[in-house]
């Protein structure tokens, strides 16, 4: 009997704690606050009512209080008030909602097409979006005055809006309803516009970077439950969401809008080449559960769009040596610099960052060599109070050079095709000699006419040259796409007697199909 009883009782706690604990949670999930007029003093029937002052009645404490909601042209003389651009912004607004809407959903559609599939998802859309009716107000403006040929802008942006975004996530026969609601955020970008053009509007790109982490606040419901109000998760997701913007736009990372056609405006043309030659690193950090790491250095170039370099991974090594020789072309010397980034290599999961540094190609010397030897950091805030863990450091020589232009002809074809020799691998200045250094070949696909099929009306084309593959973006349900993508290859020795292959494809329904090929013969 009292084995029974005890029985009874272990069955009973173990079906009662799963219970409690989610019928808690129900409550805590979907019950509503009350609203409670506070009365100091209940036995007198009247509202309590807080107590208003003037600033100037204010004490120290009080003033210190406010001084973080001051705007930034009260505090700093070098930020301007611009009620009128607010005015402005306010008055464009609904109309301003529904473009940055439809870019949204342009920009997120190819993202939930890679998930579509995937953990079986079978679709992901926007129910609805919109960003509201309270537009964003600027609290500060400021022009910085250089002596590059470009208008930098520093804006403060505040936002405390009231957007109807919700997202629906159909996986098998259950429907995932995802609402973002209640959104605030506090950013301050640098706005560069460069560079300045005599063509309508005066600018061709728009280069744009946080000079400090964002502050994002927002309530995320799913399935009508506020997943924010779950203890840990709110700092969680706010963590996650200010590291993932700042990686991808905190200085000196950017966002670059292009404006003007590169076709109508001679614009972002590779000038040079940066030699980088990545030597060894030092006292890295111990990423794996023996005490050492695998790592592997990326670099890439920032402003640029071409993917990023990657040397080979040392397993089981502290202290590697490379000696891997890299060439990335450069736009604009002045303002682009060198991103490094060391990490741990993992079989499973993400690679584990074990630091970073960066390099303003500004420092360098045309055709000169110079060698760094960098502290590694752990993110681009050098001034973090927390960052005082040593990562260890890496050895670089880094060598840029300028390109000489040239104008070649074509057989058979009357375009003149623009190559670019880098003076570094120029051996001699003697015409007979000046087809014999490395260079860049920029191959531009601007688009085709009439592409053959019925059914192939998702045009893409792909370039091949020595062996590299290159492939523009997908047009959807035309015969006649518009690209204007340019391509660049990098050359050990000039393309006297080499073939670029181009060949446009058509994809539906996940299965390509060659619409088209052409081969053109690239020599004097």
């Amino acid at each position: 009997m009292a084995f029974l009883s005890t029985l009874t009782g272990i069955i009973g706690f173990g079906m009662g704690v799963p219970f409690g604990l989610l019928l808690g949670f129900y409550f805590f999930i979907y019950s509503k606050p009350k609203f409670v007029q506070f009365n100091p003093f209940p036995c007198l029937d009247f509202i309590w009512e807080p107590i208003t002052r003037r600033v100037s009645q204010l004490d120290n404490t009080a003033l210190l209080n406010l001084l973080h909601d001051i705007p930034l042209w009260v505090k700093c003389p070098d930020y301007e008030r611009v009620d009128w651009l607010n005015k402005i912004i306010a008055d464009m607004w609904p109309y301003l909602n529904k473009a940055i809407c439809a870019s949204i959903r342009s920009m997120t559609e190819p993202m939930f097409a890679e998930y579509v599939g995937m953990f079986q998802i079978k679709t992901i859309a926007f129910e609805n979006l919109s960003l509201g009716t309270i537009p964003p107000d600027i609290y500060g403006f400021k022009i910085c005055e250089t002596n590059e040929n470009e208008l930098v802008l520093e804006p403060e942006v505040r936002w405390a809006g009231n957007p109807n975004i919700v997202l629906v996530v159909k996986v098998l026969t259950f429907r995932i309803t995802i609402q973002v609601v209640d959104m605030q955020i506090l950013v301050a970008p640098r706005v560069t516009l460069k560079p300045l053009v005599p063509t309508i509007p005066c600018f061709a790109n728009v280069s744009v970077s946080l000079l400090k982490r964002p502050e994002i606040d927002f309530g995320l419901n799913v399935l009508g439950g506020d997943l924010m109000s779950i203890p840990g998760v709110y700092h969680i997701i706010q963590r996650t969401i200010k590291m993932q913007i700042a990686s991808l736009y905190l200085w000196p990372q950017s966002l670059e809008i292009p404006i003007l056609d590169p076709s109508t405006v001679a614009i972002n043309k590779p000038v040079g080449i940066l030699h980088v030659k990545v030597v060894r690193a030092h006292k890295l950090l111990k990423m794996d559960f023996l005490g050492t790491s695998d790592p592997y250095e990326k670099l890439n170039l920032t402003g640029g769009s071409l993917p990023a370099k990657k040397t080979s991974t040392k397993k089981r090594n502290l202290n590697p040596v490379w000696n891997e020789k890299f060439k990335l072309v450069v736009k604009d010397p002045e303002s682009q610099v060198l991103q490094l980034e060391v990490f741990d290599w993992d079989k499973v999961g993400t690679h584990d960052r074990l630091g970073m540094q960066f390099v303003p190609l500004k420092l360098l010397t045309a055709n000169e060599t110079k060698e760094f030897k960098l502290d590694l950091l752990k993110h681009t805030f050098i001034a973090d109070p927390y960052d005082k863990k040593p990562r260890g450091n890496i050895v670089i020589e880094l060598t840029y050079a300028p390109f000489r232009e040239e104008s070649i002809k074509v057989d058979g074809i009357g375009d003149v095709l623009s190559r670019k020799e880098s003076s570094l691998d120029r051996p001699s200045e003697n015409n007979s000699e000046v087809l014999s250094g490395a260079g860049l070949l920029s191959v531009t696909v601007q688009g085709a006419e009439d592409v053959e099929g019925l059914r192939h009306n998702n045009p893409y084309a792909v370039i091949r040259f020595r062996g590299d593959k290159k492939k523009t973006k997908k047009i959807k349900k035309t015969r006649h796409p518009l690209w204007n993508e340019e391509f660049q290859f990098m050359l050990e020795e000039p393309p006297l007697n080499d073939t670029i292959r181009i060949q446009v494809m058509s994809r539906r329904k996940g299965m390509p199909g060659e619409t088209g090929y052409q081969s053109h013969r690239r020599g004097p």
